[in-house]
């Protein structure tokens, strides 16, 4: 039997713990690549890649590994070495496989930030940044996001890209903005959003359950004379 939620089920849970998705060691290695002279400098840093790898856990589709390396590195990294390659790469690629085991258990992710705005605009926190990197992967294959339910999918993603400030000259984004209790809500929540993500583009449907109702009537019915 499958230990994985309903997805009719709510994610939140408040009382569940964040898993964490990499050890601190891991997240300074790769903070301290991100932030290197290795990197292009338009560049995801560690925040903004942490949330372009989440998307990708959630993602309805699989992206060459090629593919979303060079989306997040614009470009090729000058590693010292092949050795240096394998484990940034390793380290990314264990940070998806590690939300999609947390998510995959109804778990939710720690994600590398405090869950509140305090008192500022989400772009000019780190929330905003990690909001943006997820987008960023959710733009990697934005057809796929939005080719099963078009309505469903921009309901889901709705909190991403109000936090994420990429949208900020839509009108009614810019309305939305402006409700900062609201957005205040919507950060506390992150976690289960991303939950609520998975469950919607990875976990099937259940299907229907025959009813008692059904099984007595059938098992009512006489043969043919």
């Amino acid at each position: 039997m499958s230990n994985r939620p309903d997805a009719s089920e709510t994610a939140s849970q408040p009382s569940l713990p964040p898993h964490p998705l990499l050890e601190d060691e891991a997240l300074d290695r790769l903070d301290e690549f991100l932030d290197s002279d290795k990197v292009d400098e338009d560049a995801l840093d560690l925040i903004s890649a942490h949330g372009f790898m989440l998307a990708l856990a959630v993602a309805p589709s699989e992206l060459p590994t090629q593919q979303w390396l060079t989306e997040l590195f614009q470009g090729e990294p000058h590693y010292h070495d092949d050795a240096e390659r394998d484990d940034i790469i390793k380290l990314l690629t264990d940070l998806r496989h590690n939300a999609m085991a947390v998510l995959e258990q109804g778990g939710l992710p720690e994600l590398p930030f405090e869950l509140t705005l305090g008192g500022l605009a989400a772009e000019e926190t780190p929330i905003g940044d990690w909001c943006a990197g997820f987008m960023e992967g959710v733009f990697c294959d934005e057809a796929a996001w939005f080719a099963e339910d078009e309505e469903a999918a921009a309901t889901l993603l709705l909190p991403f890209m109000l936090l994420s400030g990429l949208f900020e000259d839509e009108p009614d984004m810019a309305e939305l903005a402006k409700d900062t209790q609201r957005q205040e809500a919507l950060v506390a929540q992150l976690p289960e959003l991303v939950l609520d993500l998975y469950l919607h583009y990875r976990v099937p449907p259940e299907p229907p359950k025959p009813s008692p109702r059904g099984k007595q009537a059938r098992g009512k019915r006489q043969p043919r004379s």
